[in-house]
């Protein structure tokens, strides 16, 4: 296929405060925020109303590509507005419409059936505290006791089978992607009629624990395994009435879908930029986790096209059911070099598998203090590790003298280092070279400052977050919830 994208140049309005501008629909107008970026609004995107469930009418809108010419069966997207948005407001925020013209899919962008907030389920301790919260007067409505009859998901399935009459559907390949309120009505049509969808994605607005987790910590779940997509924000507070545990529900909506999968086997790890993934293998279908750095909720623009080339576009639904995959546009696969650590933790997570050390992380701070009066000034903190675990790593000779106060490597290549205890210098190929602090000896062992050694004679790129680092060989930055997975899901571990 690979039609060439093309995007269209737009008039920003950097002015514009609105939370979906109507003036989009009609003008060339782009709007910028971090982490939702608008498109012109595309000019292939048709707007239908009708009569589809129970005499109300309804609107969705659909993007086919050019390419499309009824000859051959094609994937289906359907793509889920965020509260108080529209289907097509959902079109211009992401590049569903960009990637389906490359691709040649076809994608459906539903309405909301109700004051643009989509029906989805909450916990009944929890009703009355969720229809107290209101956006622009509009506040969220009461899901029905029988989910087969909720509106918004059975106008959803009838949209599908329109769409399977009206054009060539490859049933095998239909896909649901949303966005805030549209990815918990994601969630939820994944959790009652995944059977429907080859896999789903979604971005910000985590399902809240208690609809996905019963009192008993067994799953709530009618549709069993679903390839699916969790794009997270690193600054997303979003919903508030999680009452500052984001992270817990983050976790929790992550757990969920890896127990259903039967996700048993450590991630592997891929940073690229921004961009912060964990790709989880499944006995019956995989888990991919993305968190973005330095993003608040929403969307990125570019989460279409992550979602189909590492994932929408290697998977479809056997004829029996099950879920089927094949090589994505790119394979989900963690960094070839890598090393994530963590303060406190005596595992290491190197190149996609746990390694033990002697000795746990430390954080030591480097203080300024003469001249003081006895008082001290933090000028650094760093990560130390013993010298030991760099020896394992990069496969070098290990030889202590002094009682361990002093170690020198011998690497493969020719090059040794040596450092003693105490001192903030080290030789380098009988070079002397001053490292960020002072090497410390610990229960036995000598530690030294990681991110020093990897930067400066290894020329990695070096990236940390609370109190975790990771280390690669090319631009790598750690995001927040990336850090927290590391650290509980994989550096916990017992054992190498």
């Amino acid at each position: 296929m690979n039609q060439k994208i093309v995007i269209i140049p737009g008039t920003p309005n950097d002015d514009n405060r609105e939370y979906l501008p109507e003036m989009i629909k009609t003008t060339d107008m782009v709007v910028n925020e971090n982490g939702n970026n608008s498109q012109v609004y595309p000019a292939r995107l048709s707007e239908y109303t009708d009569m589809v469930l129970d005499g109300i009418e309804h609107t969705w809108y659909e993007y086919v590509p050019a390419s499309y010419d009824g000859t051959r069966d094609v994937p289906l997207v359907l793509s889920m507005h965020g509260g108080l948005m529209t289907g097509w407001g959902q079109a211009v925020y992401t590049s569903w419409t960009l990637v389906a013209e490359r691709e040649g899919f076809i994608v459906l962008f539903p309405n909301a059936g109700k004051d643009k907030f989509w029906i989805v389920e909450t916990e009944k301790e929890k009703i009355e505290e969720a229809l107290s919260f209101k956006v622009e007067g509009k506040s969220m409505h009461l899901p029905p006791d029988n989910p087969e009859d909720n509106q918004d998901m059975n106008t959803v399935l009838e949209l599908i089978e329109r769409a399977k009459h009206k054009y060539k559907v490859d049933e095998g390949r239909i896909f649901i992607q949303g966005m805030s309120m549209g990815n918990m009505m994601t969630s939820q049509m994944a959790r009652y009629h995944g059977k429907v969808f080859a896999g789903k994605a979604g971005s910000g607005g985590p399902s809240s624990p208690g609809v996905l987790f019963d009192k008993n910590d067994e799953l709530l779940n009618q549709a069993g395994p679903l390839a699916v997509w969790q794009t997270r924000l690193e600054h997303d507070q979003v919903p508030p009435h999680f009452h500052g545990d984001t992270d817990y529900v983050v976790k929790r909506n992550r757990e969920y879908w890896k127990r259903i999968n039967q996700c048993r086997e450590l991630p592997e790890i891929k940073i690229a930029g921004e961009d912060n993934f964990a790709f989880y293998k499944g006995e019956h279908a995989d888990v991919v986790f993305r968190d973005v750095k330095n993003r608040d909720h929403g969307q990125t623009f570019d989460d279409a096209e992550v979602v189909w080339d590492y994932l929408f576009s290697g998977i479809r639904r056997g004829e029996n059911g099950e879920i089927v995959s094949s090589e994505p546009r790119i394979p989900r696969k963690g960094d070839d070099y890598a090393i994530a650590l963590a303060a406190g933790s005596a595992n290491a997570y190197v190149n996609n598998s746990l390694v033990a050390m002697r000795g746990p992380v430390r954080k030591h701070q480097k203080l300024k203090y003469h001249g003081l009066s006895g008082d001290a000034i933090v000028r650094g903190e760093y990560f130390m590790v013993p010298v030991s675990f760099l020896a394992d790593v990069f496969d070098a000779t290990h030889r202590a003298e002094h009682g361990g106060h002093s170690v020198e490597l011998q690497f493969k290549d020719g090059m040794t280092m040596q450092f003693a205890r105490g001192s903030i210098g080290c030789v380098v190929d009988n070079r002397v070279h001053s490292m960020y602090c002072e090497a410390v000896f610990k229960d036995g062992e000598l530690y030294i400052p990681i991110e020093w050694i990897c930067k400066r004679l290894f020329n990695n790129n070096v990236s940390s977050c609370g109190d975790v680092l990771y280390i690669t060989d090319h631009h790598a930055e750690l995001s927040l919830n990336m850090a927290l997975l590391i650290r509980d899901e994989i550096l916990t571990k017992d054992g190498a």
